[in-house]
C-alpha cells in the first residue's frame, strides 16, 4: 500500500485554456517517480482523490510537475489552492513506461489533450538514453495547446488541432503517414484516439497509457479495470497500469 505523502505547492500557472500546471515539492517522490506514473491527490471538500499524471521531475530541486484540466469542481478547487499549501497525496502510483527495454533507436510519442503531459517526462528520459524522439500532439483548438516548445527541444514535434486553428488540421492519426521510419511508439490520450493509433500502427510495437476515473487508486476497489487479451481476464489500470503493451488490453 502506498503511503500518504504531504507535498508542498511551489508554483501554480494557467498554461492553456482550462489547463493548470502545478509544481509540487517532495524529495522522496521526486527521487522515485518514473515516467507514466501518477499522483492520487486529495482535494479539500471532495471525497474522492483525483489521479493526475506526472509531467516532469526535477530531482535536484525535489520538484514534481503535474498538469490537469479544470473540468469539474474538484479540479477547479485544486487549481485555486495557493502556493505554500500542503496537499495530501498517494504516490507515485502505478506502473510507468519501461525504460529498460531496448525498442530501436527512433521513438514516436503520440498524445491527445491531457494525455500529453506524461509523455513529456517520458520523452526527456528517452533522450537521456540516446533515443531520437518524434512527437505528435493533438488538441481541440489553438487555445488548448501547451508544451509545444518543451517537446520541440527534445525532438521533432507536430501539433494537430481538431479545427485547424493551429498546426495541422484533423486527428493525430491523419499525420502518422507523414512520419519517417520509427521503431516503437508510446501513446496517451482518450480511448477513441488510442484505438485509432493502435489500429494505424498495428505493425509496430507500442505502449498505451490509459486514462480512467479511479476510486482507491491502489488496486483495492476494482473501479478501474480493463479487459485483457490473455488469460488474466482483467487488469487494474491504477495498479497494473496505467501503461500497457498495446496488444495486451481490449479498448
Amino acid at each position: 500500500m502506498k503511503t500518504i505523502q504531504k507535498m508542498i505547492i511551489k508554483k501554480v500557472n494557467t498554461i492553456a485554456l482550462d489547463t493548470t500546471e502545478m509544481v509540487l515539492v517532495h524529495e522522496e517522490v521526486a527521487r522515485t517517480a518514473i515516467p507514466g506514473q501518477f499522483l492520487h491527490i486529495s482535494v479539500p471538500g471532495h471525497t474522492l482523490r483525483r489521479p493526475v499524471s506526472i509531467a516532469d521531475v526535477d530531482k535536484k530541486e525535489h520538484a514534481i510537475t503535474i498538469l490537469f484540466k479544470q473540468i469539474g469542481s474538484g479540479t477547479k478547487a485544486l487549481a485555486s489552492l495557493p502556493v505554500g499549501a500542503t496537499l495530501d497525496v498517494l504516490g507515485p502510483n502505478g506502473n510507468g513506461f519501461n525504460l529498460q527495454e531496448k525498442n530501436g533507436d527512433t521513438i514516436l510519442l503520440i498524445g491527445g489533450g491531457i494525455g500529453v503531459p506524461p509523455l513529456y517526462y517520458l520523452g526527456k528520459s528517452l533522450v537521456e538514453k540516446g533515443y531520437k524522439i518524434i512527437s505528435v500532439l493533438g488538441f481541440q483548438t489553438k487555445d488548448y495547446v501547451f508544451y509545444e516548445q518543451k517537446f520541440s527541444k527534445i525532438g521533432k514535434t507536430i501539433i494537430v488541432t481538431d479545427d485547424g486553428s493551429y498546426g495541422e488540421k484533423g486527428l493525430v492519426t491523419d499525420v502518422l503517414n507523414e512520419i519517417e521510419q520509427i521503431d516503437c511508439y508510446y501513446s496517451c490520450g482518450p480511448l477513441p484516439m488510442l484505438k485509432a493509433v493502435r489500429s494505424h500502427l498495428s505493425h509496430k510495437k507500442g505502449y498505451l497509457s490509459l486514462e480512467e476515473r479511479m476510486g482507491c487508486g491502489v488496486g483495492a476497489c476494482f473501479a478501474c479495470v480493463v479487459p485483457t487479451n490473455d488469460d488474466s481476464g482483467y487488469k487494474k489500470i491504477c495498479q497494473d497500469g496505467p501503461v500497457f503493451q498495446a496488444e495486451e488490453v481490449q479498448i
